[in-house]
């Protein structure tokens, strides 16, 4: 039986979660609410030394970071895929740096708006919203391009699209319209929008994880 830790509005949790739904694979969801701390005591350090969700066990394998974990659950559990064919390496290669791009550049950036917009108007700091604005938009230009031609990133859905997807469909709560002026995106948004594992997915929020900046 799969066991999953995670924290609902954890963006990298979802990504996992999606993957676990694309895959129709069954499993316990043990929430660790990392408001109380719940990752830092000693029982979650001993499944993650990092104390970070999520943490993905297996039988007897413990697997954590969300990236990792997808690619276990690939090579565990290979279908549906979320990767492109073993003999399209130049598209594995296209979902896997997006992917990456995904989580350390796009969510920590989405992150560090909803902090801003989690505070009080008088304490926001108005350059640093613009500024993440302006890297949000260079984002979502950029992605506009790379959609041209194509339903999803790196053809056909992957964890190319998985990544992005918790962070971009709360954009529009946030007063941010990813899709202005950008129609590639805004097909891209309507087809993540439409699967049943994004569609159903618990826990997107436009509240700040803790310790988000």
């Amino acid at each position: 039986m799969i066991k999953l830790y995670d924290y609902l509005p954890c963006p990298y949790g979802q990504k996992v979660r999606i993957a676990l739904a694309e895959k129709s694979l069954n499993y316990e969801l043990i929430e660790v609410d990392v408001t109380r701390g719940a990752n830092r005591r000693p029982e979650f350090i001993r499944l993650n030394p990092f104390g970070r969700v999520p943490v993905l066990i297996d039988d007897e394998t413990t697997v954590y970071d969300s990236t990792i974990v997808i690619e276990y659950l690939e090579d565990e559990y290979p279908e549906p895929p979320l990767l492109p064919a073993l003999n399209s390496s130049a598209l594995r290669a296209r979902a896997r740096q997006f992917e990456d791009f995904a989580d350390t550049s796009f969510t920590p950036q989405v992150g560090q708006l909803m902090a801003e917009q989690a505070k009080a108007e008088a304490e926001r700091d108005p350059t640093r919203i613009q500024r993440v604005q302006r890297g949000l938009e260079n984002i979502l230009n950029y992605i506009n391009r790379e959609l041209e031609g194509q339903e999803f990133l790196a053809g056909p859905f992957s964890v190319a699209d998985i990544a992005f997807a918790p962070r971009l469909l709360v954009l529009k709560e946030m007063g941010f319209e990813a899709a202005f002026n950008r129609p590639h995106v805004e097909g891209w948004i309507k087809r993540l929008s439409e699967r049943a594992a994004i569609a159903n997915l618990k826990g997107l929020s436009v509240e700040p994880l803790p310790g988000a900046a």
